[in-house]
């Protein structure tokens, strides 16, 4: 595939990802999703004003490292920082979501609870979830590099009162993790609820999990599952674009 298509593909991806957050309830009038573009210190993101529900691939800009837009005609979002700082401290991640899911930020706000592994597919921040204490807005570089050092080799970080980041080897896995880390605050929440104390996954657990995992296949099932039910609300168009190959 070439640059140009691969591109392309990337911006579908990012555009249908950004609906069906929206769709599910994980991303609301603030948060965005981003991509790294191959071979380029830069990435694809939407700008900061658009409606996260009205994203299309066209709308998507291309961003440098430096914050500078390369392709397109608005604004990035106020918090560039998050994905420009992440993408350049872990080159292992392709694709990054800053959301503000309200269960999750709950565990930021609570005294000597933290945000466990709880369901089978929070293997995935078997690492552990760590959180940085900044609440406001991430404007500045200085954030920026200071959530990044928060999240550290980790797969996902919550914000202080604010919301998370999430990151992934490419979009459609990011989508897959943003469901399963609602799933999982929503278990430990309910558990919590229920006036009983959360049972976390112990590390003989996740390492019989991780035995049998299956990620490859996991995240082509449910991107495949999410973008279908999304073409078929009409959030989505269908695309070929949005596929594997």
């Amino acid at each position: 595939m070439d640059q140009s298509n691969s591109n392309q593909k990337l911006r579908a991806q990012v555009a249908a990802a950004t609906r069906i957050m929206v769709m599910e309830d994980l991303i609301d009038y603030s948060g965005h999703v981003s991509v790294r573009v191959p071979g380029r210190d830069a990435f694809i993101i939407q700008s900061g004003i658009q409606p996260r529900s009205d994203v299309t691939a066209d709308s998507l800009l291309m961003v440098g490292f430096d914050g500078k837009v390369i392709e397109g005609n608005a604004r990035p979002p106020v918090e560039i920082p998050i994905h420009i700082e992440i993408y350049k401290a872990r080159p292992d991640v392709q694709a990054v979501v800053h959301s503000h899911m309200e269960l999750a930020i709950m565990f930021t706000m609570m005294e000597n609870v933290q945000l466990k592994p709880m369901r089978a597919r929070a293997i995935r921040w078997r690492s552990g979830i760590p959180m940085d204490d900044d609440p406001s807005h991430i404007k500045t570089t200085e954030q920026g590099m200071k959530l990044a050092k928060a999240l550290g080799p980790h797969n996902a970080c919550l914000m202080r009162a604010h919301g998370s980041v999430l990151v992934a080897e490419s979009v459609p896995a990011l989508l897959v993790d943003a469901v399963h880390f609602d799933e999982n605050a929503r278990a430990q929440m309910t558990v919590l609820q229920a006036g009983r104390e959360p049972k976390a996954l112990t590390d003989a657990e996740l390492e019989m999990i991780d035995k049998h995992e299956m990620r490859e296949f996991h995240v082509d099932k449910l991107w495949r599952f999410y973008t279908q039910k999304a073409i078929r609300q009409g959030a989505v168009e269908e695309h070929s674009d949005l596929f594997f190959d």
